[in-house]
């Protein structure tokens, strides 16, 4: 008698009634990859953590990059709500960008996977390209769609990477006094800066 197949839903080593949810897999996948950062980590480490088999893992997600995606995702979960920023209008938006940002970093809840995140897209190629392809999918664009100025592309990206370096700087290298620097402090400094890139004319002799 022939061995039946395999089922895909079930690979070996997850029992009847115990199959772990893809919401469990992702919560192993955040923190191993906050630990470990992209390089170090793999696939078996992450169902080792889930405690689960492996080709489940892949079942999910897919290859390690897959699951890296949907750990940004997870991530930067509380930072997708753009709508909500730009319901105000255009006015103060430097201030409430800048605002926004940081209140995502400051959440002890997500600064971890943020770090991990940051980290691994520094050292990695193909964490950056994740990354860079998440943020400029879910964020950027969010953004460019509700700005009705010219060249609004550019000025999101302008005003993300400001974003990007002042965490690069108090998060991860944790330079001084930026580090210890009050939140609304740095919002006062940065939040006219934010404002230009997103609304202002272009200097002249720029176009």
């Amino acid at each position: 008698m022939e061995p039946q197949p395999r089922r895909r839903g079930r690979p070996a080593g997850a029992r009847a009634g115990e199959t772990p949810t893809r919401e469990r897999i992702l919560a192993a996948a955040r923190s191993v990859f906050a630990e470990r950062g992209y390089d170090k980590t793999s696939i078996r480490a992450i169902a080792k953590a889930a405690e689960v088999d492996p080709a489940l893992v892949h079942h999910y997600f897919g290859a390690k990059e897959q699951v890296f995606e949907a750990a940004i995702e997870v991530s930067f979960a509380p930072a997708l709500n753009i709508a909500d920023l730009l319901a105000g209008g255009l006015e103060d938006i430097g201030e409430r960008f800048a605002r926004y940002f940081l209140g995502v970093w400051e959440r002890p809840m997500t600064r971890a996977p943020l770090l991990a995140v940051v980290r691994s897209a520094v050292t990695n190629e193909t964490a950056a390209a994740v990354l860079r392809g998440f943020v400029l999918r879910a964020l950027v664009s969010r953004v460019v769609g509700e700005l009705d100025v010219p060249d609004a592309r550019l000025r999101a990206e302008l005003a993300a990477s400001q974003m990007v370096g002042v965490a690069l700087l108090r998060y991860v290298v944790r330079i001084e006094p930026l580090a210890s620097a009050d939140v609304e402090e740095i919002v006062a400094y940065v939040g006219p800066t934010l404002q230009r890139y997103l609304t202002a004319g272009p200097a002249a002799g720029t176009h």
